[in-house]
């Protein structure tokens, strides 16, 4: 295994599947594909191209970084259950970052916030915690970071799992700030007959 940690980074939390490959303290592989559905079926071949084409494979794996929300349920619940499968199998630590950490790592000044559905955006308050509002009304208490890149954001989770990954002990978890859209089944289950 080389002397430098190799961390292996990647989210799913939006329209997209990102990775980014850390040696040390150098970004040395990137790629984002945009796509609104099919990150479950992508996810995995592309991070073993992104590792293939440093001439790594996974067993040179330091530790894994994912990015854990908010953003798109499922997208998150792929990234994450794919970051702690990996971690698991390759018995390495798997750091989970937040869309507000790799924005604030990216970025000096403003609020980070993620966009949501239906012109709101994510944020993150003092002494509100985290909230869904609306983005004009978000743009009114402070400048605002968007997570527009998602090269930069997958790049930032990387960077930021490489300063933490010797110090995690949990398992990375979706960092969800509002419940889910999905309902209940308002239909009457079947009746179960005692054989």
């Amino acid at each position: 295994m080389p002397s430098d940690p190799i961390i292996l980074a990647f989210d799913t939390s939006a329209a997209h599947c990102a990775a980014a490959l850390l040696r040390g303290d150098q970004i040395i592989a990137s790629r984002v594909e945009p796509m609104s559905r099919g990150q479950a079926e992508r996810l995995m071949p592309m991070l073993e191209e992104v590792l293939a084409g440093k001439g790594h494979s996974w067993k040179d794996l330091s530790a894994i970084g994912v990015g854990i929300g908010p953003g798109n349920f499922t997208g998150i619940r792929i990234s994450v259950s794919a970051a702690r499968g990996l971690a698991l199998g390759l018995g390495v630590p798997a750091v989970g970052i937040s869309g507000f950490e790799a924005l604030a790592e990216t970025m000096q000044q403003g609020l980070p916030a993620i966009r949501a559905p239906r012109g709101q955006v994510y944020i993150s308050l003092p002494n509100q915690g985290r909230v869904l509002i609306e983005q004009e009304e978000a743009e009114s208490l402070s400048p605002l970071i968007l997570n527009d890149d998602p090269d930069a954001q997958v790049r930032a989770i990387a960077r930021l799992a490489g300063k933490r990954w010797q110090t995690t002990s949990t398992p990375p978890a979706p960092l969800y700030v509002r419940p889910a859209d999905a309902a209940p089944s308002k239909d009457t289950p079947p009746v179960l007959l005692d054989g």
